[in-house]
């Protein structure tokens, strides 16, 4: 079985790779994408003898597009329930952008006993929007920007991100990957136009900061300090001032997309931390 059915009827698709004995990797992948996006980190730590899991959220990849619950209250349970279900314990978690959300969620409130270390890459926390609490946010414009663009033409939206600021291939001198644009547009339109309008509110305006300072494991906050989606100094830094047992490191020139493009550098540090 590769699929669970969580309380409230909505179906999640999982994977599930390796040997069961071996300490549980579990990936939470960034929004509009889906569990495909770690195929680098899977492989990578499959081969290492872990096993690894990842899971599409509700209404992303291959999971049921339900109208409803695209929140981060329900991701966090529904990443609960899949863990649960496989009775995962010891586990590393890795979130990515809007992912990392959900992982900071899942371990402050799920995670008790199950958890070993968490890493974020790119992440969203402690919060993106402009708020009182939080005046150097981001302008609530940015995000409806984002709400019209997306429903205007989701598809040319989509070819837009992965081809710019994704991947930082609108830098002067960058190469576009063509590949690496097709591989998230693919991901991004198998989801659900609802669930992904909806889910830039989830993302931009939950606000993480008492989920940080609960959260006790060794924990490796990871940025590119050229991410154009997620400025690192409104996110990473800031969270890794809430997190009690945190470890902040900046890569210079990276882009958000890093785990993808930069492979070869992110997961020899993700092994490095999950070992020591």
């Amino acid at each position: 079985m590769d699929r669970i059915t969580t309380k409230d009827g909505t179906e999640i698709y999982y994977k599930d790779w390796g040997p069961r004995s071996g300490q549980p990797i579990c990936f939470h992948h960034g929004w509009p994408l889906s569990s495909d996006d770690w195929d680098a980190q899977m492989l990578y730590f499959v081969n290492k003898g872990y096993r690894v899991v990842a899971h599409d959220r509700r209404g992303h990849g291959r999971s049921a597009q339900v109208s409803d619950g695209h929140d981060m209250e329900h991701y966090a349970a529904d990443a609960a329930a899949v863990f649960q279900h496989l009775d995962l314990r010891n586990a590393v978690h890795i979130g990515h952008s809007t992912g990392g959300g959900e992982a900071v969620r899942y371990v402050a409130r799920h995670g008790k006993g199950r958890v070993a270390k968490l890493v974020t890459i790119g992440a969203i926390p402690p919060i993106m929007v402009k708020t009182p609490s939080n005046p150097d946010g981001l302008p609530i414009d940015v995000f409806d920007g984002l709400r019209s663009a997306l429903a205007a033409s989701r598809t040319q939206f989509y070819i837009d991100l992965a081809s710019g600021p994704f991947y930082g291939f609108n830098r002067p001198g960058a190469k576009v990957i063509d590949s690496v644009v097709q591989n998230w547009w693919r991901q991004g339109m198998a989801g659900s136009a609802k669930a992904h309008y909806d889910g830039i509110k989830a993302f931009s305006e939950t606000d993480f900061t008492e989920d940080l300072k609960m959260i006790d494991v060794p924990t490796l906050i990871m940025h590119g300090d050229d991410d154009q989606v997620v400025p690192y100094k409104d996110a990473s830094v800031l969270a890794a001032k809430l997190v009690k047992n945190s470890t902040l490191k900046i890569y210079p020139g990276f882009p958000h997309g890093m785990m993808t493009t930069q492979a070869d550098v992110i997961n020899p540090d993700l092994l490095a931390f999950i070992k020591a």
